[in-house]
């Protein structure tokens, strides 16, 4: 893994002048590769570029130069399919220099221009200067696993894997109204938003080309559902195929390499393919926390134990107070995902042992793994099928209303969110269930002039396209659909890219190879869920290689007891922003109603600890990147 950073003025550049900038960006992301720097600079283009060395570790230094086309590439990630692709350009007469996959880039962009990203498979973002052409070809990987933003003005770009290293440009920090908006409902923010109104998100499966004509967008990957009746038998051989192949190709690497392990699905079946593909024991890196019911060492010690592997683990006993504010800064933008603090702390204990890290992200998102919300859904929008509208909105909003809400019921009777949902259209209900912060509590939270500068603006304007755009899908398959391009890319990569970069360890998920989810959008409902279980071909393929009971059992997940912290050791900390008029969150949110949403959180009449999660990382990261400069 590594970081970029550079700018290009289409009108010219005063190389001299400019370097001390480029340093000062690139060194800014330091932490996302510690192992070698490197610049280039000509008359109108400037890139940086961190490296963490993983392949060709001898020549694979950046910014690589193609000295007979002009062509300068600095590239954050990994080509998997580096080898093949370097031999069909090696056929074509394509001469290379190195053994690396940065170089196959450059030659592919030379044989097949921007649209060699079609080409690519893996996790990437770079940027090309096409010196000839006088054109700046920035792409991402068709997950988004990469980050990349930009800042564009007149003819001027700069772009770099996180925003800290852009504000270094003197990019102007206002807040976006809108992303903001997205942020305090879904807890992130989605792509081509970012939380400054000048910078943008490259979003994933996109390239971009900027030149005299300004900057023109390509989309060149899309996820499409398209179930196929098939047989279990059937599913699960091509899937073994497939998925030997991702693993393979994710173990190339010439420092040491090893996995996460958890309790789970996903990460077991990625370690098991990994035993029987390598001649060695597996080193397997596994945390828990001090609260033993939430804890799933045990599991993942009895999982190791059975597949062979150099098992490691930790029990956290977090410091949260102290490194909090460490990561609001590494995460760059506002994320509201508690369990970026369990992510960082197994990556810091991995990296101890191994550089590269393989994990099991990916199968909820493409298998069908979130059940607490899938099923609901369907059984919600089965229901809705069988009522007349008329008579649902009638009803149910009415029950939905005076139903009781309190976090001290049984969760059989926590019915509310249900009975509103009915009442709905299947895209507004799916909408309600994504968000955390409720319609009718941000109407109340968000301050007049907040409310007026949104101008109509609602998080459901992301999510209505993507869910209606496959209306006629089954509703698993349209939930999985909007997770794939919104939750996946804008939440959970975006965590695991940030908090393993916080400790240069590269992360590769198998389960996200492109070929893998392609095919998992082809499988029929009944093949991705069975009963109240998701996951079913992943469960099956796991049962081949570890007991039934194993496989079987319930996951805990990386989930942290983010409300039982905040009544207890982070309260101080949310007190204090609670009182702090000094931060800009009060231009947005009420005090008020902040104050008797934290009160109904303490006395646990209410659980509200999403929300105050959510607000404490904003204050965190407004402390760094509005008032402490970044």
């Amino acid at each position: 893994m590594c970081g970029i950073a550079g700018f290009v003025n289409l009108e010219g550049l005063e190389t001299e002048r400019q370097r001390p900038l480029l340093e000062k960006m690139t060194r800014l992301l330091s932490h996302r590769g510690p192992d070698q720097e490197g610049f280039f600079l000509d008359d109108h283009a400037a890139l940086g570029h961190r490296r963490l060395s993983i392949i060709d570790l001898s020549t694979g230094h950046q910014p690589m130069r193609d000295e007979e086309a002009n062509l300068t590439l600095v590239f954050n990630g990994e080509i998997y399919n580096f080898q093949s692709l370097r031999q069909e350009l090696k056929d074509l007469g394509q001469r290379f220099s190195t053994q690396s996959d940065t170089e196959v880039i450059l030659k592919a962009y030379r044989v097949l221009g921007p649209r060699c990203v079609e080409r690519l498979s893996g996790m990437f973002a770079f940027a090309l200067w096409d010196g000839e052409k006088k054109r700046l070809l920035l792409a991402r990987d068709r997950l988004g696993k990469k980050p990349l933003y930009y800042w564009i003005k007149g003819s001027f770009l700069a772009f770099a894997s996180e925003i800290k290293s852009l504000l270094a440009c003197g990019t102007p920090r206002e807040i976006n109204p809108e992303a903001l908006d997205c942020y305090f409902c879904f807890g992130y923010i989605p792509s081509p938003l970012s939380i400054f109104k000048a910078v943008y998100k490259l979003p994933p499966a996109t390239y971009a080309i900027f030149d005299h004509r300004g900057l023109q967008l390509t989309r060149y990957w899309q996820i499409v559902f398209d179930p196929k009746e098939r047989n279990i038998s059937e599913a699960i051989e091509e899937f073994e195929d497939l998925f030997s192949q991702a693993v393979n190709t994710r173990l190339i690497s010439d420092v040491p390499l090893g996995a996460f392990l958890s309790g789970g699905i996903d990460s077991p079946l990625v370690v098991a393919k990994m035993q029987e593909l390598l001649s060695s024991p597996v080193c397997t890196n596994a945390i828990g926390f001090d609260v033993p019911e939430q804890s799933e060492l045990p599991l993942a010690r009895k999982i190791a134990q059975i597949l062979g592997t150099d098992h490691r683990e930790f029990v956290v006993t977090p410091e949260i107070e102290r490194i909090l504010p460490t990561l609001a800064w590494h995460l760059d933008e506002p994320l509201a995902d508690s369990s970026a603090v369990p992510t960082y702390y197994v990556c810091q204990m991995a990296r101890q042992n191994v550089t590269v890290s393989l994990s099991g992200d990916g199968g909820d998102e493409g298998f069908g793994g979130y059940t607490f919300r899938y099923l609901p859904h369907l059984w919600e929008c089965r229901l809705r099928q069988r009522l007349p509208l008329g008579l649902r909105s009638a009803i149910f909003y009415i029950l939905g209303e005076i139903y009781p809400s309190s976090a001290r019921l049984p969760k059989i009777l926590r019915l509310k969110t249900i009975l509103k949902n009915l009442a709905l259209s299947d895209a507004q209900a799916f909408f309600r269930d994504l968000v955390w912060l409720a319609p009718e509590i941000r109407k109340s939270l968000y301050t007049s002039s907040f409310m007026s500068t949104l101008a109509g603006f609602t998080p459901y304007e992301i999510v209505h396209p993507l869910y209606e755009g496959v209306k006629d899908l089954d509703p698993v398959s349209r939930c999985q659909y909007v997770d794939l391009n919104l939750y996946l890319p804008e939440d959970v990569l975006v965590k695991v890219d940030r908090m393993s970069m916080a400790v240069a360890l590269e992360v590769r998920a198998p389960l996200l190879d492109h070929k893998i989810l392609e095919f998992a959008a082809t499988l029929p409902l009944a093949l991705k869920i069975s009963g109240r279980k998701g996951k079913l071909l992943l469960r099956k393929a796991l049962k081949k290689r570890l007991p039934q009971d194993i496989v079987d059992q319930p996951k805990r997940g990386f989930a942290v007891p983010e409300a039982q912290w905040l009544r207890g050791k982070l309260r101080p900390l949310v007190e204090d922003i609670l009182q702090d008029r000094s931060l800009s969150l009060w231009d947005y949110l009420s005090p008020t109603i902040c104050r008797k949403l934290w009160e109904k959180h303490l006395s646990k009449t209410q659980n509200h600890g999403v929300f105050f999660w959510g607000l404490m990382m904003f204050a965190l990261w407004e402390r760094h990147y509005l008032h402490g400069g970044g």
